[in-house]
């Protein structure tokens, strides 16, 4: 089956390449753009696909020295070098074949809220929204904020940001649903330790090109921005409210001066929001629709648990515990990532090995 698998995409790709070749493609930008990023990402594939020939190759010879007298000592010692190898190279080609998620390389929209435990909630979503933006500093993306609506006591009752760079989506894709922390609140005089949870979702980014939004779909409200910004909150009716009229959806941003930047930065959430809608409706087995994503923020729905007074964090979801809380909310989240990765890595091996 992978035999098979491998023949197809090779004879694609020299299809590509032939075609790269000719003047009608060469003079269309466009289509010569498409035709070498599907070129780029078969060129892996191909050349380990090659090296799998080559080794297959080497096995037959040296199975056809074994017969030789003289040297079949020495093509048996090979075998036991080159089968385990071709077993290696099998695995590695079966992980090439899984098809990768379109959206991996897309720039993000995170929004973060309260969830359950009130006050401590809300300083709760503020903790997590700082973990992010520590993420995105130490791994070079672009951290933006697009909302913040922040609480007396210094929580957020909503953090909407976006973070730009390569591979931004892989990264923080798995970080959606409800995170719980055990903690003593600041505001907790008797020393109890509180639950409480804040609900995360992480949305790819939309281009203009597959978003378009009817502009009479859409009522623009503006309002004066508000906070607790004393001398510093906007005088002006700067902060901007868009309603999706057929879906609902309702995106505010009052975060620049500008009330131009604002509803420029409310488009952009919008777009990744019914990106993100259809994009579910479309595979509703790859994924569940927004509000199941972070589900009713209730603490028994948790994917992670920060414990502070252990000093542990828990991802529920690979059964992993690192006893490292503060680095974690420091934005060192690489090896919960890596681990759900390869979770993510293995569901979608098994998948493709039931369908040989």
């Amino acid at each position: 089956m992978i035999e098979n698998q491998f023949n197809a995409l090779e004879a694609r790709y020299e299809e590509l390449l032939t075609a790269s070749e000719q003047n009608d493609v060469v003079t269309d930008i466009a289509l010569f753009r498409r035709i070498q990023k599907e070129l780029n990402e078969l060129e892996p594939k191909m050349d380990t696909w090659k090296r799998y020939l080559a080794l297959e190759e080497a096995i037959a010879q040296a199975q056809d020295m074994q017969s030789d007298p003289d040297l079949g000592d020495m093509a048996q010692e090979e075998l036991r070098a080159l089968l385990p190898e071709k077993e290696r190279m099998r695995h590695e080609l079966k992980l090439l074949l899984i098809p990768r998620d379109e959206d991996d390389e897309r720039n993000v929209v995170v929004e973060v809220r309260p969830g359950a435990g009130g006050d401590e909630a809300a300083l709760f979503a503020a903790l997590l929204t700082r973990m992010y933006q520590r993420y995105a500093e130490k791994h070079r993306l672009k951290f933006e904020s697009v909302s913040l609506s922040d609480t007396e006591l210094g929580g957020v009752k909503e953090a909407v940001f976006t973070l730009s760079g390569s591979g931004a989506y892989a990264a923080l894709k798995h970080e959606s649903g409800v995170h719980r922390i055990q903690r003593v609140p600041v505001t907790e005089a008797g020393g109890r330790i509180h639950t409480s949870t804040a609900t995360v979702a992480v949305l790819p980014e939309a281009e203009d090109v597959e978003v378009n939004i009817d502009p009479g779909d859409v009522r623009i409200d503006t309002y004066r921005a508000s906070g607790h910004g004393g001398q510093y909150i906007n005088r002006t009716d700067s902060a901007v409210r868009l309603t999706h009229l057929p879906t609902g959806l309702v995106v505010t941003c009052q975060d620049e001066k500008s009330q131009l930047k604002n509803k420029e930065k409310a488009f952009k959430v919008l777009k990744s929001r019914l990106y993100d809608l259809y994009r579910q409706q479309k595979d509703r087995a790859y994924a569940e629709n927004r509000r199941a994503q972070v589900g009713s923020g209730e603490r028994n729905e948790r994917i992670r648990t920060y414990n502070f007074p252990q000093g542990r964090v828990t991802d529920h979801r690979v059964n992993l515990t690192l006893y490292k809380i503060d680095a974690v909310m420091d934005g060192e989240l690489d090896e919960i990532i890596d681990a759900l990765r390869l979770r993510e890595q293995e569901e979608k091996l098994r998948a493709l090995e039931g369908s040989m």
